[in-house]
């Protein structure tokens, strides 16, 4: 029995209240396997959420895409679950919530925050996966980039992408 802490990915993309909904919108067409981003408070705090579905929503509304930022179209609610759990709970507390993503929070100095991610994308992958090599990157367990490989693989991406490369 697989739990969540087997499939899920350290690290959860996150924005500031005030990061514009364009800006967002870019990070999640740029990003991979990720469905939104967590609104973090300047105290640290985990405040909300925006993902497709809010993006979704304000898209009735184009006059003022340049106006909006993130807390202006978040969710309040942060839909976690514990790393301990059977995945098939975890996938029907996605269904239930109406959620494609659910985040693990971890507890520092008073501030919870998500710290962990499971969502559709990681069930799909565990069910199209032939062996455990095909999800070997997944996991509490998995091997990890150090944060300066992270920062210089965003870095080096977004200068092509500017064609700066």
């Amino acid at each position: 029995m697989r739990l969540v802490r087997d499939l899920l990915t350290v690290g959860v993309p996150t924005c500031r209240p005030d990061t514009p909904v364009r800006e967002i919108a870019r990070r999640l067409l740029r990003e991979d396997r990720v469905d939104s981003l967590v609104v973090v408070a300047p105290n640290g705090h985990a405040v909300g959420v925006v993902g497709w579905d809010e993006l979704a929503e304000m898209y009735t509304r184009p006059e003022e895409w340049d106006s909006l930022v993130a807390e202006d179209v978040m969710n309040p609610e942060v839909p976690t679950v514990p790393p301990d759990i059977p995945v098939s709970a975890a996938a029907q507390m996605m269904r239930d919530r109406n959620v494609r993503t659910l985040y693990i929070t971890h507890h520092a100095r008073g501030i919870e925050y998500p710290s962990a991610v499971i969502g559709f994308w990681h069930l799909a992958r565990h069910i199209a996966a032939e062996s455990e090599d095909d999800i070997s990157d997944l996991g509490m367990g998995a091997p990890r980039k150090s944060p300066i490989e992270r920062f210089k693989e965003k870095r080096d991406r977004r200068r092509r992408e500017a064609g700066l490369d």
